[in-house]
């Protein structure tokens, strides 16, 4: 969490001279609009009087990657200004803010003449730099709204359960509602400067107090209860920079002994979320893991493709769990996604890996052989085992917000799948090409993740600030000239039983579809705080009763990974508090 500069910062002495002489220029900046973009030159330094700013990073066809927030009393551009680069994120108003802006000329002119300026601008620069290694490359976000959608029972008490789990995990909180609603403009700066976190909350008759809300918090989470339908008219209350960049999120109220959550994928469609989470009454648990979310603790994990090295996966999951790390978000490729898809259906150890034996151990998915017009196999054994497993599902009602990626062959890029049907986007997630026909969504043609995305720890990343376990299965020797060798008789390789793996061909094609780039794997890398890469060499990729070796190596490559941390994982981007600041 950034600490504001004090009003008796080099850096703040510089901007109120340069005020006072005319050198800087105040002006103010609606909110929505875009201070900087990237590519733009750093010709000036800015310096946040009032408002709200908040830094995004966008990649094309992908939403808008939230980095943080500069509050009241901090400078912004200060990098690529004393860089002499080019800026590298887009800069927006959140609120209405007022700013000063210097321009570079007499900004080192001023620096020369109080050196105090620059060695106070470095500082910042190296604490910045270096929270891109723990936490948010800026600030992270500390003040959240909570509006109820709906007329029943009130949710302030929930938020206060919700404060509490925050302050467990030692930080400052108030939770203010509508009694606040003609307090001045300085209240709102005070009281949230007082606390780590301000959470406001607004109940479903209060109005005006709802357009407060929506107009003074860094992000917002619209509250209903699961066991409805939506508004026909959800008004969203939030404000136009909230809209526009994504800041909004989804609490569905569930009843305590819901096996599954259903109705889900309306309530966003209506409210337009970016996220979504279940709060089960009395879900102590639940609570928990929302107080990691605001925290920037929460704990995202990504499981690469690799097919029957992907068992690896079953292992890991036990030693988190094990060592009691919370996992709060999953997502994976190809059978990485399969894997997560269980996760977040509420499978434990057991089930998990009940299941998993069941639909790939007991028997192999991919001997249903046929004439390769289009693939070796038909994938009716595949898609049997993904209705018999996971059911009609909709991605949305699982308990844990999940992603699974496939490769988009009509577009040329990478499928996002994080709603919709979850066996359809198993389907897609999986379906190697040359080995499982291709998925058909709405004319697209859909292949295996792996093809494109193989460890999408980046698109973790680009929607939760916690940190990231990533499990790739993919590293090391994996296929050798031995693997690819014609079998000397037909007959023989039929009645050894090695038909059922597939034609050598087959494990060619799942190499080849599983190999990623060093720039993927780079970016991967930068995504992950803590990586797991199991020992498989010996596990041939196609060899689907390689299980227990293979689960064991998971387990083992785990226990050694986080063993070996500083403090727990979901303490590794920990911010500190106020207190711990001093």
């Amino acid at each position: 969490m950034e600490t504001p500069l004090p009003d008796d910062s080099a850096l703040a002495r510089l901007f109120a001279k340069t005020w006072r002489n005319g050198t800087a220029a105040w002006f103010s900046l609606p909110g929505g609009a875009t201070l900087f973009r990237p590519g733009e030159d750093a010709a000036q330094l800015y310096f946040l009087k009032t408002g709200r700013l908040g830094a995004f990073r966008r990649e094309e066809g992908q939403e808008p990657q939230f980095l943080g927030v500069i509050r009241p009393g901090e400078p912004a551009g200060e990098m690529a200004l004393v860089g002499d680069s080019a800026h590298s994120a887009y800069m927006v108003a959140l609120r209405d803010s007022e700013l000063l802006a210097l321009p570079r000329e007499d900004f080192f002119e001023a620096a020369e003449e109080d050196p105090g300026v620059m060695l106070e601008l470095s500082r910042l620069m190296i604490r910045r730099a270096r929270q891109t290694q723990t936490q948010a490359a800026i600030g992270d976000p500390s003040v959240f709204g909570f509006i109820a959608e709906e007329a029943g029972a009130a949710i302030r008490p929930v938020v206060e359960r919700l404060a509490r789990c925050v302050e467990a995990l030692g930080y400052s909180v108030t939770v203010e509602g509508g009694e606040s609603l003609m307090a001045p403009t300085e209240w709102f700066s005070n009281v949230e400067r007082a606390h780590d976190f301000v959470l406001y909350v607004a109940e479903a008759d209060e109005t005006a107090w709802k357009h407060v809300v929506g107009r003074q918090v860094d992000r917002l989470f619209r509250v209903g209860r699961g066991d409805r339908p939506p508004p026909a008219q959800a008004a969203s209350y939030a404000s136009a920079p909230l809209q526009a960049q994504r800041l909004i999120d989804l609490i569905l109220l569930q009843s305590a002994n819901l096996v599954r959550p259903s109705g889900s994928a309306e309530w966003l469609a209506a409210t337009q979320a970016a996220r979504l989470f279940h709060l089960r009454e009395n879900g102590v648990a639940d609570l928990q893991r929302l107080a990691r979310v605001l925290t920037g603790q929460s704990v995202g994990l990504v499981l690469s493709g690799g097919g029957a090295r992907a068992y690896a996966h079953i292992g890991a999951i036990q030693a988190l769990r094990e060592r009691g790390v919370p996992i709060d978000f999953v997502g994976g490729a190809s059978m990485g996604a399969m894997v997560a898809a269980g996760i977040a259906m509420g499978w434990d150890d057991g089930e998990l890996e009940m299941r998993i034996r069941k639909a790939f151990v007991d028997s192999s998915p991919l001997d249903d052989i046929a004439f390769p017009l289009i693939a070796m196999t038909r994938g009716e054994k595949v898609k049997a085992r993904l209705a018999e497993h996971f059911g009609e599902v909709d991605i949305s009602d699982l308990w844990l917000p999940f992603f699974a990626v496939s490769s988009n062959l009509t577009s040329g890029a990478y499928q996002l799948h994080r709603t919709g049907d979850l066996q359809t986007a198993l389907r897609a997630s999986i379906s190697l090409p040359g080995v499982l026909p291709p998925a058909d969504l709405d004319g697209q043609v859909l292949v295996d993740g792996a093809v494109m995305k193989n460890f999408p720890a980046d698109v973790m990343r680009s929607f939760q600030l916690g940190p990231i376990v990533g499990v790739d299965v993919t590293r090391g020797r994996s296929i050798t000239s031995e693997d690819v060798v014609r079998p000397a008789s037909i007959w023989s390789w039929i009645l050894s039983g090695e038909w059922r793996k597939g034609p050598p061909i087959v494990a060619l094609l799942m190499r080849a579809a599983t190999v990623s780039t060093g720039r993927d794997l780079t970016a991967a890398r930068e995504a992950t705080d803590v990586l797991i890469t199991p020992k498989l060499e010996g596990i041939d990729i196609r060899d689907w009763r390689a299980f227990e070796p293979a689960v064991k190596a998971g387990y083992l490559a785990a226990s050694q990974a986080l063993d070996a941390l500083p403090c727990p994982v979901d303490e590794l981007r920990r911010r500190p508090s106020l207190a711990e600041r001093g």
